[in-house]
């Protein structure tokens, strides 16, 4: 089971980082496109939808939205509009705001989202907004890296939690949700981030003088992408899955290995819109 995970994170590694620096806007957007159909098709069986020609439809609509989106913020045109951007990137954040108080209050907050109709909008709060902050971040100048620096802030969050819950985790953070979680392992994690973002900062001097607005930026993407992945394991739990799916050997679905990402992306960007770019973007 080891050797077939890490082979399977292997091939991602590589696919993931051959689509950021190989491929040009459009593609990558369409790349983001295929990986959010893809959890698109999982959530609508967390959602609760049975039938296979329902779930298509789930899919086909979340492309048709991504499409349309991608029209209306002027991805194809010579500058993207933030007219359309920024709000609805703010929106997602708002949802997370939301979805924040729902973790906090399982599973009496089944009683509001419990329904496939709301678990559907759900997945579309989780899946489209994330889809736009790839597609801004791959269309702006530097982006790739951003959305490189967005991975390493998920991933070491989740390993600086790690290892300090194992080590002096004792008061748990969402004990109905996620037990293994503890507040001590999301402060370790805080710290882990902290230190990434010292480290970019130092090799990008560009960038030092805005050195607490990235530690800002920084931590509470963090956070978000933590909360990420508290609303998928609290879906999952509702609905008694381990997995999203099956399509990743050894891991599961896309969306076990997105939860943190589809939280943190649109975060990430709106602070970096308003925060760090602000009327350079968009150029």
């Amino acid at each position: 089971m080891l050797k077939q995970r890490i082979a399977t994170a292997l091939v991602l590694a590589a696919l993931f980082l051959g689509a950021l620096f190989g491929l040009g806007a459009l593609g990558f957007a369409l790349f983001a496109a295929a990986v959010i159909a893809v959890g698109a098709w999982e959530w609508s069986r967390l959602a609760g939808v049975a039938a296979p020609t329902a779930r298509v439809a789930c899919l086909l609509a979340v492309v048709l939205l991504l499409a349309g989106l991608y029209h209306f913020a002027g991805f194809g045109a010579a500058e993207a509009a933030p007219g359309v951007i920024r709000p609805v990137l703010l929106i997602g954040c708002l949802w997370w705001a939301l979805a924040l108080l729902w973790v906090q209050g399982y599973p009496s907050s089944a009683l509001l989202w419990g329904s496939v109709a709301v678990r559907l909008l759900m997945g579309l709060a989780v899946l489209v907004p994330a889809w736009l902050a790839l597609t801004v971040l791959g269309h702006i100048e530097g982006g790739r890296v951003l959305i490189l620096l967005v991975v390493l802030v998920v991933a070491a969050a989740d390993i600086g939690a790690f290892f300090t819950g194992r080590a002096i985790g004792r008061h748990k953070l969402a004990p109905d949700v996620s037990p293994g979680k503890t507040i001590e392992g999301l402060a370790g994690g805080l710290v882990a981030v902290l230190v990434l973002a010292a480290l970019f900062l130092a090799f990008s001097p560009a960038h030092q003088p805005e050195w607490w607005q990235w530690s800002l930026v920084v931590a509470v993407t963090a956070l978000a992408s933590v909360l990420g992945d508290l609303v998928e394991s609290m879906v999952k739990r509702h609905r008694g899955v381990k997995d999203s799916g099956t399509i990743l050997p050894g891991h599961g679905g896309i969306l076990d290995r997105i939860d943190s990402l589809s939280a943190a992306l649109p975060v990430f960007t709106l602070l970096y819109l308003l925060l760090i770019a602000g009327d350079s973007w968009p150029k």
